[in-house]
């Protein structure tokens, strides 16, 4: 094995297990908690800086796309549903879940910055580069380790699913992870793909709820309906990832000639300033008299 691989390996084992073994003995609450000292570990093992692992400010418009992935992707499904008669908002409180879309979307955008994303799309990103893996290897890596890293929630825990639905919930966690992957590979931050992480978790589980729970939406049929473990929440993402992974393919040439406009701008302006320099005795021979 490329001694290269190892740290990736090895810190994505210690996940699943560390987690796994919490969610089995009924600690699922905190079951996320050690991904942040494996971060700091791994991190200071491999001299990745917090900028390395994407602990940086992306620009204003990756924050536009974060937000607009959930509200796309759930809107257009509760629309579905609401077509399908498949919503009952008649027992709805609606003051109290909008409190709990916010409390649920700022704790969980705080939290996964420690924990998932800056795990999954932070240290090991960053992990994978350092190991010579192009982009969209990382990308499917990743999103692949944060599928698996999921199994254990959804088999051991009191909010294991009915055998049918893991495989379309860890299949549509691969895609999930795919798009804040994107977001990550896009802006270079995990700050991003943290911010929608948090509005998606605050939507889903409030309107739809998980599993056999029923969320605001009153929607009962979450194999079909729900947005992470239904067909057609699988089929909304995976519309989406490939949608936005062809928007971004599609600007990688404008964004290479920028690049490159940026460069030469930079080097004109080095040359332009040494020949307006003075040299030294510019005044001729000071012997001269």
């Amino acid at each position: 094995m490329n001694p290269a691989w190892k740290p990736p390996l090895l810190g994505v084992l210690a996940a699943i297990a560390v987690t796994t073994s919490m969610d089995a003995t009924g600690l699922t609450a905190f079951s996320a908690l050690p991904l942040f000292p494996l971060i700091v570990a791994f991190c200071y093992l491999q001299h990745l800086s917090p900028t390395a692992i994407g602990f940086t400010w992306g620009r204003w418009r990756y924050f536009g796309i974060a937000v607009l992935y959930p509200l796309l992707v759930l809107g257009t499904v509760a629309l579905i549903c609401l077509a399908a008669g498949a919503v009952s908002i008649s027992s709805a409180s609606w003051r109290k879940t909008l409190l709990n879309i916010a409390l649920v979307t700022i704790s969980t955008a705080l939290v996964a910055t420690l924990t998932e994303e800056g795990f999954f799309r932070g240290w090991l990103w960053a992990s994978l580069q350092r190991a010579g893996r192009r982009q969209l290897p990382i990308l499917l890596w990743s999103s692949g380790a944060f599928a698996l890293w999921h199994l254990s929630w959804v088999t051991l825990t009191v909010d294991k699913l009915p055998l049918a639905q893991i495989p379309v919930f860890i299949a549509n966690a691969a895609v999930i992870g795919s798009i804040w992957g994107l977001m990550r590979w896009m802006s270079g931050s995990v700050l991003i793909a943290s911010v929608s992480h948090g509005l998606w978790n605050g939507l889903t589980y409030v309107l739809f709820g998980f599993g056999t729970k029923v969320g605001a939406l009153g929607i009962a049929n979450t194999a079909i309906f729900g947005p992470e473990v239904g067909i057609l929440g699988l089929a909304a993402n995976v519309l989406f990832a490939a949608a936005l992974y062809a928007l971004w393919r599609a600007a990688q040439p404008a964004i290479a000639r920028a690049a490159k406009l940026a460069t030469e701008c930079s080097a004109a302006e080095v040359i332009a300033a040494d020949e307006h320099r003075a040299p030294p005795f510019a005044g001729g021979n000071q012997g001269d008299v």
